[in-house]
Formats: structure tokens, C-alpha cells, sequence
């Protein structure tokens, strides 16, 4: 079992978040190479139990975990609270193209929690379960969604403490936005070779470039080990 003391510090700057700001923590798991999936897909379990117990963690201390409809159509998550005792969070898709089914589980409405979908906005989709918050925001030329708009949206429905949880491309896309302030890398001592990476950010050409954010390091209880990275501290 993790030590309380180190649980506490790794809430700690997600509890003690500003409420009068949208506070964004960003998650990934990954290999100690770098790796998010074998080339097949698999990525189940990369990470050991720890680590989806700080996931469950981070989901019961934040109002919203938000995912890119991919996460939706390869895993079909819950994104509720099961391995820690805590409130379920709202739900939140992008999903700009109509993609995710309406049978979906994290539109599940059994536990209560709120459940939104965001689109591009004049978009003819099909109609998603009775409860479910339709949000509409406008496109860029690629048919892409600013993550920025996103998080004001949320913000001013009421959700100001968000888990970006997947996948990896939707983490990215979050982070190039400017749009993460914490990002927790969880890394597994194994090594994969080969296989889907994670983070893809922008192209740099310089390491000055490069993102330097102040970082803690926390070793969990059955070896996989935590980064949890400021990024409003990136030079």
C-alpha cells in the first residue's frame, strides 16, 4: 500500500488548486521506453496496481476526466471511481466527428454523474442517451477542437478541476494548447522495443526548445514510478 504521506503530496497541488481558475492534470502511462501499447495494441497492463490506483485517486479529486473519443471506441471505459474510495467525476468525450456509440459506458447514467459530449459545432450526429449534455464548439480548418476553448467551456459549466486521461494523442494535443498545468507520467520498469509512443508533441529543432518542467518524483508501492511534472513552470 502507498505511504499516506506521499499520497498527500501528490494531491496536493491538484487539492489546493486556485477555484477561481480551471486547474488541468494530464496522466500517461507508459514503458520505461517510452511505450503506451505493443504494435498489436495491447496495453493492458503496462502499468501494475499502483499506478491505477493513483489514476482512481486523481479521478475522485477532480469534477471532470475527460478523453478523446479514441479512448471511447478502442477501451470503452467507465472513467468512474472503483479502487478508491471517492465520488465518481463527470464525464467528458470529445468526440468533434458523431464517432462514440450511444451504448458507450462512460454514458452509463446508473451512478448519477454528469456525462457531456463536445462537437463540432453544426454537426449531424446520432442522438446519445437522455441526460447527456450536448456541447457544440467550433472547428479549426483541420476539423480540430482548441483544447483551450474546451476547458473554458467546462469551467463555465461548473467543472473547474479536470483529469485529461487519454489517450495519448488527446494528451498531446492538451499539452501543445498550453492547456495542462500538471503532468503525471506513470512509468513501468519494462522495456517493449517497440510499439505505440507516447507523447507527440510538436516538432522542435533546438534542445533549448525543449519542454524543462520543475518535476517530483515518487516511487510507488510495487515499482512503477510517478514523474509529476509543473508545467506552468516550463522554460
Amino acid at each position: 500500500m502507498q505511504n499516506a504521506a506521499d499520497i498527500a503530496l501528490m494531491l496536493a497541488p491538484l487539492v489546493s488548486a486556485d477555484p477561481a481558475r480551471p486547474f488541468v492534470v494530464a496522466q500517461l502511462g507508459q514503458s520505461l521506453d517510452g511505450r503506451i501499447a505493443t504494435l498489436t495494441g495491447e496495453s493492458r497492463w503496462i502499468n501494475k496496481e499502483a499506478a491505477l490506483d493513483h489514476v482512481h485517486r486523481i479521478r475522485a479529486n477532480v469534477d471532470a476526466v475527460l478523453v478523446g473519443v479514441g479512448t471511447v471506441v478502442a477501451d470503452d471505459p467507465l472513467l468512474n471511481v472503483r479502487r478508491v474510495p471517492g465520488r465518481h467525476p463527470a464525464r467528458v468525450v470529445i468526440d468533434p466527428n458523431g464517432r462514440m456509440s450511444p451504448t458507450a459506458k462512460c454514458l452509463d447514467s446508473a451512478d448519477g454523474s454528469r456525462r457531456l459530449v463536445i462537437r463540432r459545432a453544426g454537426l449531424s450526429a446520432p442522438s446519445l442517451p437522455h441526460g447527456v449534455e450536448i456541447i457544440e464548439q467550433a472547428a479549426d480548418a483541420d476539423g480540430r477542437l482548441d483544447p483551450r476553448e474546451t476547458i473554458a467551456t467546462l469551467h463555465a459549466r461548473g467543472l473547474n478541476k479536470i483529469l485529461v486521461e487519454g489517450g495519448a494523442w488527446t494528451v498531446s494535443q492538451f499539452i501543445d494548447a498550453k492547456a495542462v498545468d500538471r503532468l503525471h507520467v506513470l512509468v513501468a520498469p519494462v522495456i517493449l522495443g517497440s510499439g505505440k509512443a507516447g507523447l507527440s508533441l510538436k516538432p522542435i529543432d533546438r534542445l533549448s526548445e525543449a519542454l524543462r518542467p520543475e518535476a517530483r518524483v515518487f516511487v510507488l508501492a510495487d515499482g512503477d514510478v510517478l514523474f509529476d511534472c509543473d508545467l506552468r513552470s516550463r522554460t
